[in-house]
């Protein structure tokens, strides 16, 4: 019997989205009014505590709008620690976009901030996180979304 390698098992699937965990129609300021409403949606799920989201403005800060990884898309997210309590992801749709200062990809109106537990889950996630957004109709459709079902339907999560 030919058994798969666990390396060679197919990615593992996206945490659950609870209503919690999705803010639709959020007004920000600036990128780090719309990070830090991904990171306050992080923590009521019970993925991260309260310091997740300065982690993740920190990185942006640090590094850049690398964050921006696709037209009007920013995948937030911030290096496994202390303040990830289990994997986890947000999302937020902004009423008005926000630049980031990103070249090509500004202005942002989907937000998916993401919590991986350990580093090798975090690079899963990311990959996962992926897929889905080789439908280039993925963020136009969550920037429209009208409901956390109707998000978790794009994202092909349960709550």
């Amino acid at each position: 019997m030919n058994t798969p390698h666990p390396a060679q098992s197919a990615p593992a699937a996206l945490p659950a989205l609870p209503d919690e965990a999705v803010v639709l129609g959020a007004r920000a300021r600036d990128w780090q009014g719309a990070v830090e409403t991904a990171g306050r949606a992080l923590t009521a799920s019970g993925a991260t505590d309260a310091g997740y989201a300065v982690d993740m403005v920190r990185m942006i800060e640090d590094h850049g709008p690398y964050v921006v990884i696709a037209p009007g898309l920013a995948l937030a997210h911030a290096r496994p620690g202390p303040a990830v309590r289990r994997d986890g992801i947000a999302i937020v749709t902004l009423a008005d976009p926000v630049p980031f200062g990103h070249p090509y990809n500004d202005p942002v109106r989907v937000v998916l901030a993401l919590a991986g537990a350990s580093s090798a889950r975090h690079l899963q996630l990311v990959a996962e996180i992926a897929n889905i957004f080789n439908d280039s109709d993925a963020v136009e459709r969550l920037a429209a979304a009208a409901t956390a079902d109707e998000v978790r339907g794009i994202l092909g999560v349960g709550a």
